[in-house]
């Protein structure tokens, strides 16, 4: 770490404990996923905890896989979180240490592609293959060869590896994980406990794994296998072979 970061970070820390790290915060409303996409997201939830099941009971990768499936992909709707770390991102930029601050920004980029790319496959399940309360492998598939973005789909993976691999980059410095936790209380006195959460538990579960490159090779390996076997048109294109 250079001298201009490391007294970067140090800035922040202080902010932290004098209680100028929160900015204000712009509410968005209750958002309540509608039951059509509940059901989209449940079923992803569920096809990835299938997909990485050994990665689920795995000691050392087990909370960051968890992670992954209810606080990124998760069947809920994050639309204030997302906002709250939107706002942080743009309105505290000169307290951010860069290392943070760009990761903050991939996961916001993150966010909303995945967003636009669930929109889109609920409009073909729902307005081109009929789907009404049930979704099931088949009808999934289809409607992704329908949305016909396999490219974009690439750049989803491709950025989902780049956050977490930023974030691990993180949990290798101190500061940021007392500056996490001095954070707690301030966060939660102006309403921002939601985001503060999530951030506390991905650094918790990236740290947990102490290196995480051999997790996400795992995962980029089996999730373009099956990228490649649904637009392949393959019988049965959620099956993979689990190599860890």
């Amino acid at each position: 770490m250079d001298e201009l970061e490391e007294q970067k970070e140090t800035g922040l820390f202080k902010q932290v404990l004098r209680g100028h790290i929160a900015p204000e915060r712009q509410l968005v409303g209750a958002g309540v996923l509608s039951p059509q996409m509940a059901i989209l997201r449940q079923w992803q939830v569920d096809r990835l905890a299938q997909t990485h099941e050994d990665l689920l009971r795995n000691k050392r990768y087990g909370r960051a896989c968890q992670f992954f499936l209810s606080d990124i992909y998760g069947a809920q709707d994050f639309s204030q979180r997302d906002a709250d770390a939107e706002n942080v991102y743009r309105t505290m930029r000169k307290y951010l240490p860069d290392r943070l601050l760009i990761t903050m920004g991939k996961t916001i980029a993150l966010n909303k592609i995945t967003q636009q790319l669930d929109a889109h496959l609920l409009d073909a399940l729902v307005n081109r293959l009929g789907m009404t309360d049930t979704l099931t492998a088949e009808m999934y598939a289809e409607a992704y060869r329908l949305c016909d973005n396999y490219e974009t789909r690439q750049k989803q993976l491709d950025m989902v590896l780049d956050v977490g691999r930023g974030v691990d980059n993180l949990t290798r410095i101190p500061m940021i994980g007392m500056v996490l936790r001095a954070a707690r209380r301030p966060a939660n006195r102006s309403g921002w406990s939601e985001l503060q959460d999530f951030m506390e538990r991905g650094f918790a579960a990236f740290k947990e794994m102490r290196g995480a490159d051999q997790f996400l090779a795992i995962v980029e390996q089996r999730e373009r296998q099956i990228l490649d076997q649904i637009f392949a048109n393959a019988p049965h294109p959620f099956s993979i072979a689990r190599q860890t």
